[in-house]
């Protein structure tokens, strides 16, 4: 299967929104499951698509949309961890049904992509520490754990874990 990766389209906010929320329920990333206040954020495409650069992976035959991801740079509303010089991508979600097709290797290295066209140094993002197929992925592609800047944007929670990448590396 060819996957295409290219901008959200306004039509693709609404279900990228709700393949974004089911892919965090499906995995058990929300601390408060289908009642997470973090939910709202997670459909919130056309509130993020105005802050950030939202792509999306889409089947290259069918069109179907496979999930997506929005690429954040630093000082953005939705920039959790970036800093000077650093590009960041939030809320990567692949629709359970489409996984281990490449759609969310494909998402990455657009990120990846997108910041060096934009002159940034490196990538950084954050990640529940219960993602481990996802962090097999970010390992792959060159990142590396920076436990001295993990957070918990809520607190008594566990905090995420903060993953970085030099944007001199090469891409797998």
């Amino acid at each position: 299967m060819d996957v295409v990766i290219r901008a959200a389209r306004a039509e693709e906010y609404e279900p990228l929104g709700e393949i974004t929320a089911r892919a965090y329920l499906t995995d058990g990333l929300l601390d408060f499951g289908d009642t997470d206040p973090y939910l709202e954020h997670l459909r919130d495409v056309r509130g993020r698509a105005g802050h950030t650069r939202v792509l999306v992976a889409v089947d290259g035959g069918s069109g179907e949309l496979l999930g997506g991801v929005a690429f954040v740079t630093p000082g953005s509303r939705y920039a959790n961890v970036a800093r000077p010089g650093e590009g960041e991508f939030r809320m990567l979600a692949v629709a359970p049904a489409a996984r281990r097709r490449g759609a969310a290797d494909r998402l990455v290295r657009a990120c990846l992509d997108l910041a060096r066209e934009q002159g940034l140094d490196s990538m950084v993002l954050s990640s529940h520490q219960r993602m481990t197929a996802a962090h097999r992925l970010y390992e792959r592609l060159g990142f590396v754990r920076a436990p001295e800047r993990d957070w918990s944007p809520v607190r008594d929670l566990d905090p995420l874990w903060v993953f970085t990448r030099d944007l001199g590396q090469e891409t797998a």
